[in-house]
């Protein structure tokens, strides 16, 4: 009998530690205020919830800058091949004429070779910024989070957009240049072929690649007149060059376009962590 109560107390001393134990581990495991959130909603509110964590405007620049990009330097790489081209059948027949601006065009399709693969991962980290950010400023997963360090990288990032928009701006500016230029010579064609009837006048109209800068100004012959110039505006060569450069000028005008909302949208929303910050929701690892 004695040995019968000794035994039922101790496994009831057992059963009351391990009962200890476990309400002192779940006091220390309480689950957090986003937690409790995330299990109070529904499959609806959920999905709603991590929606509002998507950085709209980020996503919509992204897919801009990745369009621009692809079109500014594919169809830039072609047209100055096809420039080259052109130049040397019709402007120039001495190889040391062009040989300074083949050197230049091959040095301008390796610098397009390095601004895409910057632009696409520079467009990739702007992306999962926009995710951080906009997460933290909505309160996506129930608790303001943000460290020091991501606000000061999300500063680094604004500034570095903003100066990058500027440079592309003078990007932008010189992609006009070469649209110019074959816009010029095909105007001057359409009035070579309304001049058709008095050929001594027609002569006297003439596209220079040396008032341009393409050639040196002794260069041999260094233009095209009249009727020569004439043919050269027919050729397949031609309208497809003038159509890339049309395309690579399009092209820099989107990828301005993303750089800017790149900038706007991360301003806001580091405008907002501020703005959080000062209520007194203070930053959290």
């Amino acid at each position: 009998m004695a040995l019968s109560i000794v035994g039922v107390s101790w496994i009831d001393n057992r059963l009351g530690g391990a009962y200890h134990r476990w309400s002192s581990c779940r006091a220390r495991h309480k689950p957090s205020r986003s937690q409790r959130i995330w299990a109070d909603m529904g499959c609806f509110e959920c999905c709603m919830r991590c929606l509002g964590g998507i950085p709209y405007c980020s996503l919509v620049a992204t897919l801009l800058c990745f369009s621009g990009i692809a079109l500014f330097c594919g169809c830039g790489h072609q047209a100055l091949t096809e420039t080259e081209r052109l130049i040397e059948t019709y402007f120039a027949r001495n190889m040391q004429d062009y040989i300074t601006l083949a050197y230049i065009i091959q040095y301008f399709q390796y610098v397009i070779y390095g601004l895409a693969s910057f632009f696409f991962l520079y467009c990739i980290m702007l992306l999962a910024e926009g995710f951080y950010t906009t997460s933290v400023a909505n309160q996506t997963f129930g608790e303001f989070r943000s460290t020091m360090c991501g606000r000061c990288l999300s500063s680094t990032f604004i500034v570095m957009t903003y100066v990058l928009s500027l440079l592309w701006l003078l990007v932008f500016a010189l992609s006009t240049l070469p649209v110019y230029f074959f816009y010029n010579m095909g105007a001057t064609c359409r009035t070579i072929d309304v001049l058709t009837e008095t050929p001594a006048s027609i002569n006297q109209l003439c596209v220079d690649a040396r008032q341009y800068g393409l050639l040196p100004w002794n260069a041999v012959p260094g233009k095209a007149c009249g009727i020569t110039l004439s043919t050269v505006c027919k050729t397949r060569e031609y309208r497809i060059t003038y159509d890339l450069y049309i395309a690579a000028f399009v092209g820099a005008g989107i990828t301005l376009m993303a750089l800017l909302t790149y900038t706007v949208s991360t301003t806001y929303n580091f405008a907002v962590l501020r703005n959080l910050g000062r209520k007194g929701i203070g930053a959290r690892c």
